[in-house]
């Protein structure tokens, strides 16, 4: 399976995004994880992105096409991939299908997470960082076993500053905004499907699954 997910902040892309890729037995490709990845091993592509990323610059579309085909053109990847976080625009959305056609591939299901923005501000909002491991905890779903302290590692909690109440409604705004062209490319597609991210993890998964399963 190729599959995208892509849906606003807080939607659960990411969280989802995991658990299918390990249920069926493909790879999950993060955008922020694959950059990170890149630049810490310093590879051709990601001593470009670097560049563009310490100037305070977004990452060119071409740079990153390139990070994604040589991640799915490894063996591991020979079972299928899911793509979180990109494509964000309809620009990205046709240079991913252009790549894939030379590698004789499609997408076999782009889903959109859709979510109210009440509950994405409470997700986000609530969202707390171990700053020496980076694992994630909630302060209502998920929190911390000790207030403050990462149960992995005993490293300090934070908060973004971009998941202050008042940033993320902007954000969601923003996103509107940028995001309504790419849902309009995708949704007259027969690879579409559309899901509702209000609910429990559990349940959202569920939905997930059977958009990805039906053929309809």
């Amino acid at each position: 399976m190729h599959i995208v997910l892509f849906g606003p902040p807080g939607a659960g892309k990411g969280t989802q995004g995991v658990r299918i890729a390990e249920d069926t037995g493909i790879i999950h490709i993060a955008m922020g994880d694959m950059l990170r990845q890149a630049v810490s091993e310093q590879t051709e592509l990601g001593v470009q992105a670097k560049a563009y990323m310490d100037a305070g610059k977004l990452v060119p579309d071409a740079v990153v096409i390139g990070m994604i085909e040589a991640t799915i053109t490894k063996p591991e990847a020979a079972n299928g991939f899911l793509l979180d976080g990109f494509p964000r625009n309809v620009a990205q959305a046709e240079a991913l299908e252009t790549m894939l056609s030379r590698h004789a591939l499609k997408l076999d299901r782009v889903v959109f997470l859709d979510a109210s923005e009440g509950l994405l501000v409470e997700r986000l909002s609530g969202r707390l960082l171990c700053r020496a491991c980076g694992f994630g905890f909630h302060r209502h779903y998920s929190p911390p076993r000790e207030a403050g302290r990462c149960d992995r590692c005993g490293g300090e909690l934070y908060q973004r500053d971009d998941d202050r109440e008042d940033v993320i409604v902007q954000r969601l705004h923003v996103y509107e905004e940028q995001t309504a062209p790419l849902l309009d490319y995708y949704s007259h597609q027969p690879s579409f499907r559309r899901i509702d991210a209000d609910g429990g993890m559990d349940e959202v998964y569920e939905r997930l699954v059977e958009a990805i399963q039906n053929t309809d």
